[in-house]
């Protein structure tokens, strides 16, 4: 006879589990972001850890001073966890870009439907609002979620973009969403575009 509860709370424990361990996989998707001391490429963990962490610092810097910073850093926590099974996709590859969203919705289906229903629901909604940049949280989630590379690649002679020529338009548009969820932030990043042109890390 099974000595366990009659009530879901193991089954319910081993699936919580199994997407921790299936989480730890992002630690390995590679994206195209160089580390400061351009040693290697950033990994999708340090990447949302990093924004978790500008969430924490940069929040008086939001354009609404009311937004929900513990629903932000959710999201920026977990947004990236689609890329265990679509992987990284370069911001500036325009072919790879034009089946990102079905690859990433697949794979938001599988991913959070590891979890029990209820948190499988939670993280679905945060995934989805993250992506529908609609809500103040979801704005500023994203303004950090375009700065930090604009700072890694700025900071590092911009060898990212030197490494695929990439123009200085697709980084204006990339960025420009940065404004919705921060002026101030904006701001700082078009001054490091414009300087990055300047000096010849992006071509015209």
């Amino acid at each position: 006879m099974s000595n366990a509860p009659s009530d879901e709370r193991p089954d319910r424990l081993q699936r919580q589990l199994a997407f921790l361990l299936e989480a730890d996989k992002l630690k390995h998707v590679k994206r195209r972001t160089w580390l400061l001391d351009q040693s290697r490429l950033e990994n999708d963990a340090e990447h949302s850890w990093h924004l978790a962490l500008m969430v924490l610092l940069l929040d008086e810097h939001a354009a609404d001073a009311d937004f929900d910073r513990l629903r932000a850093m959710q999201m920026v926590i977990i947004h990236d966890l689609v890329e265990i099974d679509a992987g990284d996709t370069y911001a500036y590859d325009a072919e790879a870009n034009l089946d990102k969203a079905d690859r990433e919705r697949r794979a938001a289906e599988r991913i959070f439907g590891m979890l029990p229903d209820d948190q499988a629901r939670r993280f679905r909604g945060l995934w989805d609002e993250f992506e529908q940049r609609a809500t103040p949280e979801a704005k500023f989630a994203a303004a950090v979620d375009r700065l930090q590379p604009l700072l890694h690649n700025f900071h590092t002679g911009g060898r990212a973009w030197r490494e695929h020529q990439v123009h200085v338009g697709p980084v204006l548009e990339r960025t420009e969403p940065i404004g919705e969820g921060s002026p101030a932030l904006w701001r700082h990043a078009r001054a490091l575009i414009d300087a990055a042109r300047d000096r010849g890390d992006l071509l015209p």
